[in-house]
Order: structure tokens, then sequence, then C-alpha cells
């Protein structure tokens, strides 16, 4: 076997990292007050959504009528 080939590992699949990519429409006062939190927090806009999120459905329940 030739150690000098160029090896190129085969690239994962998207997906594959445990995150998923989806797109959301929200009001633009609602991503201002999150571009702040941003701001102040140093954190980008995806993560605190994904705490955020994490958050509310942690401390969602569910009540039928």
């Amino acid at each position: 076997m030739d150690d000098n080939r160029l090896k190129i590992p085969v690239k994962s699949q998207k997906g594959e990292d445990g995150y998923k990519v989806f797109s959301i429409r929200i009001k633009e006062d609602l991503v201002e007050e999150i571009d702040v939190l941003s701001e102040q927090t140093g954190r980008s806009r995806n993560e605190l959504i994904g705490r955020l999120l994490r958050y509310a459905l942690d401390k969602c329940d569910v009540v039928k009528n």
C-alpha cells in the first residue's frame, strides 16, 4: 500500500452531530430582544434560542380543557 496517498475521510451527514436545522417565523420585536440579550451575554442567537426553548419545555405542562 502506498503511504504517500492523500487520505480524505468521508464527511459525516448533516444531523449526525445531534442538531437539526429548521426555520421559524417570529416577530421582529422578539428578534430584537434576543439580539440585545445576545449582545449582553456574548452568546449567539442560536445558543440563546436553544437555551430558552429548553427552559420553556422543562417548565411546560399540558392541561386538558
